[in-house]
């Protein structure tokens, strides 16, 4: 049994596809199907179902990646620090979150940060849901997460850094955009442009709703909180959105956000493995991106004295 069998059984389970992996990892379907039959023949296991439309863990296969991706994710954290200390004030530091994220919440600190760390590099990976930046952090290879904050999940810490409040996003001609606020009563019986179906967002704003009595009706659904006010600011419909930075202003002359007091705020912030593990490049730049959302540091400052 290798790091490299265990890396690519893991991918495999993430993937869901032999082939998938394979052309990742620019090899062979059999070169894959290797690695996962030497663990199946040292454990005396079945590791894998397979089925027409790919292959799923079996029970045995389950308790493995839970315990292999963890492990190796600590591993692959351990050899970059490593390299950062070889590296010197050098090395990298590296984000997923999704696509306009950076935008919103980054811009500033990211141009601050590359004044101050100039040698350091910051790289970006995009994914579709807070869901996919918790995988991609237990996976290894990665120092930070910026998600959407929900129910803890195993093996990743959670840390708040700026609330947003909810607002409903209309055209400039809509009877609610000169509104002071929207009342829970004035959402009933809106059709809303939905939020993305796996967003952890949606999924809270449903609850949220669904606990007030509303069952939103929708038209459509979008692939992210931008589209989503796009489409309100054309008046293809009402949309509760987070009050995002860079949200309105000169840019978007026939949008109104109206604030919804009814509702709680969204918590946005970062998520990491274990905050002591990271680097120093990645800790200042966590912490440099929450002052500027005007939060707290996102990881406490080091022992004095």
């Amino acid at each position: 049994m290798t790091l490299d069998d265990l890396r690519v059984f893991v991918a495999v389970c993430r993937s869901g596809s032999l082939s998938g992996v394979a052309r990742d990892l620019s090899c062979t379907q059999s070169a894959v199907s290797q690695h996962v039959k030497r663990l199946e023949r040292e454990l005396g296991l079945s590791l894998l179902e397979r089925h027409p439309r790919g292959v799923v863990p079996t029970q045995a296969g389950q308790l493995l990646q839970a315990a292999a991706a963890g492990g190796l994710g600590d591993i692959d954290q351990a050899l970059r620090r490593l390299r950062d200390v070889v590296d010197g004030e050098a090395g990298s530091v590296r984000i997923t979150t999704g696509a306009t994220t950076v935008r919103h919440f980054m811009s500033d600190a990211i141009v601050a940060f590359r004044r101050l760390h100039p040698q350091v590099s910051l790289e970006f990976r995009t994914a579709h849901s807070s869901r996919s930046c918790f995988d991609a952090l237990i996976a290894g290879g990665l120092d930070l997460a910026w998600i959407t904050l929900g129910e803890p999940v195993r093996g990743i810490e959670q840390r708040p850094v700026v609330g947003l409040p909810w607002v409903l996003a209309v055209h400039a001609d809509d009877p609610l955009a000169d509104e002071p606020h929207v009342t829970m009563e004035d959402l009933a019986g809106i059709r809303l442009i939905r939020l993305p179906e796996n967003a952890t967002s949606r999924g809270l704003l449903d609850g949220w709703l669904g606990s007030a009595g509303i069952g939103p009706a929708s038209d459509t659904s979008v692939a992210d909180w931008d589209t989503a006010i796009l489409l309100a600011e054309l008046g293809l419909g009402h949309a509760i959105v987070p009050d995002l930075p860079g949200g309105h202003g000169r840019d978007h002359p026939d949008l109104r956000l109206v604030p919804i007091p009814g509702l709680p705020p969204l918590w946005t912030g970062w998520a990491v493995r274990r905050w002591e593990a990271l680097s120093p490049s990645a800790r200042a730049f966590a912490d440099m991106v929450a002052a500027h959302c005007g939060g707290p540091p996102a990881s406490p400052p080091p022992p004095t004295g």
